[in-house]
């Protein structure tokens, strides 16, 4: 029996359907079935497109990364256009519920794909400006860099383009990314406040090729 629409649309339905889409590990669940492998016990245990293509190539890659960037939007689209306030918290949802997923005991990625979905429905310009950040800084060698860019421009240049629309939404994605860059996988192994520069710049506690994805 399926719920009537208008269930669907209601606020509770609306962000348990951000979280749990956004929970969904596929660049786990690729590296398995290609693989064979846990991307947890996988260089910096980061659950990301990163580590994905290192273990399984392209293709899973980007198999992975349209789920990723489609299970965002899951949440803002079911919010609609009319709820602003909704569609951003399910988005920031997703990519929390990305970044520790009950489904790999709290570990996960950086969730920038998942932001990406969760702003193109309300704020494409949000998640272009994202993918710029991301694929300059790679290009640059340092992915973590241009996110981190990106991510503090974000809040600034939706308001600018979107008003508090704008805003509710960079902010909503934005604060678990950064949160996820301190926080880690796992406590530091250092303490004071260097650590967690660190972790805030390059998004890694030592040099290591760059986790973001």
């Amino acid at each position: 029996m399926s719920l009537p629409r208008r269930a669907w649309r209601s606020p509770v339905v609306v962000l348990a359907a951000g979280y749990a889409a956004g929970a969904v590990p596929f660049s786990n669940i690729a590296a398995r079935r290609a693989r064979g492998v846990d991307l947890r016990a996988v260089g910096t245990g980061t659950v990301s497109g990163t580590a994905l293509y290192r273990v399984a190539g392209f293709g899973p890659l980007a198999l992975a990364g349209i789920f990723d960037v489609a299970k965002g939007a899951v949440g803002p689209l079911l919010a609609g256009r009319d709820r602003p306030v909704l569609a951003a918290a399910s988005g920031g949802l997703a990519v929390a519920g990305h970044n520790w997923s009950p489904f790999l005991a709290g570990a996960g990625g950086r969730g920038v794909s998942t932001a990406m979905g969760a702003l193109a429905p309300q704020q494409p310009a949000g998640a272009l400006f994202l993918l710029a950040g991301l694929s300059l800084g790679r290009v640059g060698g340092e992915s973590a860099v241009g996110v981190l860019i990106a991510d503090l421009a974000m809040v600034p240049l939706l308001s600018r383009l979107g008003g508090r629309r704008g805003r509710l939404a960079g902010g909503a994605v934005v604060l678990p990314m950064v949160l996820k860059r301190l926080l880690g996988n796992a406590r530091p192994r250092g303490a004071g406040p260097a650590v967690y520069l660190w972790r805030l710049v390059l998004d890694r506690d030592r040099p290591s090729p760059d986790p973001a994805a």
